[in-house]
């Protein structure tokens, strides 16, 4: 037997063998599995070499938040000095999980 025919077969095997949640191209799985609405909160956290910076992320990060959101974004924010400069963490905790995952695209 050929090398294709037998790798053919153990993909019609991996096929058959797929749990209920995945659909018939194995490693796939329904979407609602995995995008839930469990977590619908992006986090964000740096250090910037002063406050002025930090308080522009916060900016950036808030118009960014406002444009992914159907119903309002609860935001978070906070600032604390550190050794380096001043430390940004932030919260963005959106209505759903797919605008928690839009946001965070945007970023990249």
């Amino acid at each position: 037997m050929s090398a294709l025919s037998t790798e053919s077969q153990k993909k019609g095997h991996a096929i058959k063998a797929c749990s209920a949640q995945e659909t018939a191209a194995c490693c796939c799985v329904d979407v609602g599995t995995i995008i839930d609405n469990t977590d619908c909160t992006a986090s964000y956290q740096n250090v910037f070499a002063t406050r002025e910076d930090a308080q522009a992320m916060l900016e950036n990060l808030t118009a960014r938040a406002r444009k992914a959101e159907s119903d309002p974004c609860v935001i978070r924010g906070e600032f604390k000095d550190v050794e380096n400069g001043v430390e940004l963490t932030a919260d963005f905790t959106f209505c759903c999980q797919i605008e928690s995952i839009n946001f965070q695209l945007s970023l990249r």
